[in-house]
C-alpha cells in the first residue's frame, strides 16, 4: 500500500499519497464538515487498485481545513467554515433552501483562497501551471470545491468531483458557470440524503446543465455518504484523464 504522508502545503495541512513514483495529476479532495484530512484519505488506495497501470501517474492530497470544532466537543473536528447547524436542520425540515442557496457563507472567501494557495503549491511541486488537476470534495468540501473551481485564483480544474454538495453563493456560481466549460464534473447524491436533501443536488445539476456544463450525475438509494459505485465511476474518469 503506498505511504502516507503527512505534511503542510501552503497554509493546510495534508495528507498525500502519491500512487508511484513520478506522478503528474494532481487529485485534491475536500473533506466535509466535521470531519478531518484522515477522512477521505483511504480513497486514494481504493482509486489508486481500480487504476491498475494508471495509478502512479496521480498524487492524491488531502487537505485538512482550517477551523478546530474542538470547542463544539469535536476535538477532532474541523471545518472550512462556520455553519449553523440548528439553522441548516430547520431549512431541511421546512424543505425550504433558497436561502442555503443564495446565501454566501462567511469565511468561504478564507476557505478558498487558502485551498488556493495549497492547490498552486501541489501544481509547482509537479508539472508547474500545466499539470492537470482532479479537485473534489465530499458535503462542504463538494461546496468548497465548486466555488474554488468557479470563483479561485487557480485555472479550472479537468475534473471536478462533487459528492453530496449543494449551492451556496448561488448568483456569484451562476455568473462564473461558464469556467467549467472545458471541466468534466461528476455528481453524486443519495436520495434519501437527510442532511443535504436530494432535491438541493438537484438544483446544482439543473445550474450546471442550464450552462452547458458536462456533468455525470449518480444517484444512488443511499444516505449522506459516497457509494461504492461512485468510487468506481470516478476511478474511470480519472483513468480517462491519465489515458
Amino acid at each position: 500500500m503506498p505511504e502516507a504522508l503527512r505534511t503542510r502545503i501552503a497554509s493546510l495541512d495534508c495528507i498525500v499519497v502519491d500512487g508511484g513514483a513520478e506522478p503528474s495529476i494532481g487529485v485534491v479532495i475536500c473533506h466535509g464538515y466535521g470531519a478531518s484530512y484522515d477522512d477521505l484519505a483511504g480513497l486514494s488506495n481504493e482509486w489508486i487498485s481500480l487504476l491498475g497501470d494508471h495509478g502512479g501517474k496521480f498524487r492524491f492530497v488531502f487537505p485538512d481545513a482550517p477551523n478546530s470544532l474542538a470547542e463544539l466537543g469535536m476535538p477532532q473536528g474541523r471545518a472550512w467554515w462556520p455553519i449553523n447547524m440548528a439553522r441548516l436542520a430547520e431549512a431541511v425540515q421546512a424543505a425550504d433552501f433558497e436561502e442555503l442557496h443564495e446565501h454566501e457563507p462567511p469565511g468561504v472567501t478564507e476557505a478558498r483562497s487558502a485551498l488556493c494557495e495549497t492547490i498552486a503549491e501541489v501544481k509547482s511541486q509537479l508539472a508547474g501551471d500545466k499539470t492537470p488537476l482532479v479537485l473534489g470534495g465530499f458535503s462542504q468540501g463538494a461546496m468548497l470545491a465548486m466555488d474554488t473551481a468557479l470563483r479561485g485564483s487557480i485555472a479550472a480544474p479537468q475534473l471536478l468531483m462533487q459528492f453530496s454538495g449543494t449551492v451556496i453563493c448561488r448568483h456569484q456560481w451562476q455568473q462564473a458557470m461558464e469556467r467549467l466549460n472545458g471541466t468534466a464534473v461528476f455528481q453524486s447524491h443519495g436520495t434519501i440524503d437527510p442532511i443535504l436533501p436530494y432535491a438541493s443536488a438537484e438544483v446544482l445539476n439543473q445550474m450546471m446543465l442550464d450552462a452547458g456544463v458536462e456533468n455525470h450525475f449518480h444517484s444512488f438509494q443511499g444516505p449522506h455518504t459516497i457509494d461504492m459505485e461512485s468510487v468506481t465511476l470516478t476511478a474511470e474518469l480519472l483513468r480517462n484523464l491519465a489515458g
